[in-house]
């Protein structure tokens, strides 16, 4: 079982205006493959996400961080921007799988600037703020995480089959 991470970033969470369900949805979906053991939710504030992520990934050693919020055009939106600051690795096929699911539900999935990446030994992988952007998003990639994550950690070696034509 995976140690999971969640950090939202919300202004308007963090200051009480409004209810986190977005991290609730995560909790619900992940529940199978590992357990949360860690949640955080502040502003977005670049220097602040950055620093949860490092904590996340240094201290907690955690296998998997996801960020839900931060990721669209609005100014304020600097996951993505925090999330490049801490990882040593893109892993561009993660968020280009998401954002192709999405787009066959709504068009508007091609306005997301959400990455993922590998820090040490933790995957990192950025979500949309609303409820129904992780789940849409989420199901796309969940069942590769857990595989990904032992290739990363150096338990699993079979990356692929041989082809057989």
């Amino acid at each position: 079982m995976l140690k999971i991470a969640i950090l939202t970033a919300s202004d308007k969470g963090s200051r009480g205006e409004r209810t986190d369900t977005s991290s609730q949805v995560i909790r619900e979906m992940v529940k199978d493959i590992g357990e949360v053991v860690a949640y955080e939710m502040v502003p977005d504030e670049k220097a602040l996400i950055a620093e949860k992520l490092r904590k996340f990934c240094d201290v907690l050693k955690v296998d998997l961080v996801l960020t839900t919020g931060g990721t669209g055009f609005s100014p304020r939106d600097v996951t993505p921007e925090a999330t490049k600051e801490v990882i040593e690795k893109e892993t561009p096929g993660i968020p280009e799988a998401m954002r192709m699911f999405s787009f066959e539900k709504s068009h508007q999935s091609i306005l997301s600037r959400a990455i993922a990446g590998i820090r040490k030994q933790t995957l990192i992988i950025n979500l949309p703020g609303s409820p129904k952007g992780v789940r849409e998003n989420l199901e796309v990639v969940l069942d590769m995480i857990p595989h990904g994550i032992n290739i990363l950690q150096g338990r699993s070696y079979d990356c692929g089959k041989e082809d057989e034509r």
